[in-house]
């Protein structure tokens, strides 16, 4: 996932901005981290450079 990819990411359950913590970078992509929404208190899981937006629920 790349950085400038935030400014259209929004929070799938309530549509909130997202704040990115990033663990693991190589050169512009970010490997590992996570996307939290303030509004919904709700963490998705950045894993191998993909995003994970699904809802909880629907997560393995």
């Amino acid at each position: 996932m790349r950085h400038d990819l935030m400014e259209i990411l929004v929070c799938p359950l309530c549509k909130g901005d997202l704040q990115l913590t990033v663990e693991k970078e190589e050169g512009a992509e970010i490997l590992d981290g996570k996307l939290y929404c303030a509004a919904c208190n709700e963490t998705f899981p950045i894993e191998e450079g993909i995003p994970n937006l699904l809802p909880p629920d629907l997560r393995d």
